[in-house]
């Protein structure tokens, strides 16, 4: 079992920038690929970025390659989301998930945190 704890949304100019943060508790951090996903109103939710369990690979939406970033840092059980050169179109409530694949698929992450909003004026 994993939770996952989401934080760092908020109400931000188009441009800006800001960091999510997803804190997991457990000892088995380090056993997941971690990824991020988004939710608009009215819209599906939708894959933005996944890192692989031990730092390597990660996967990225065309949508923010070049300004978003994720790392992890499995001796804290927390994966972060550098998202850098915000737009309007970036507004949604973000959330985490945890996988036992590197996968863009959210049908296989097993666990997911309560999310966060981020919202971007224009």
């Amino acid at each position: 079992q994993v939770q996952l704890v989401e934080s760092g949304g908020g109400l931000v100019q188009a441009g800006a920038s800001l960091r999510l943060s997803c804190a997991a508790s457990g000892r088995t951090f380090s056993s997941y690929a971690m990824g991020w996903f988004r939710q608009a109103p009215g819209k599906e939710r939708e894959f933005v970025v996944a890192i692989s369990r031990n730092n390597v690979s990660t996967y990225y939406a065309d949508s923010v390659k070049g300004r978003f970033t994720i790392s992890r840092d499995n001796a804290k059980n927390t994966v972060y989301l550098q998202m850098n050169s915000l737009k309007p179109e970036d507004t949604a409530v973000y959330y985490c998930a945890a996988a036992f694949i590197l996968t863009t698929n959210p049908g296989a992450y097993s666990y997911w945190g309560q999310g966060t909003q981020v919202t971007v004026s224009s």
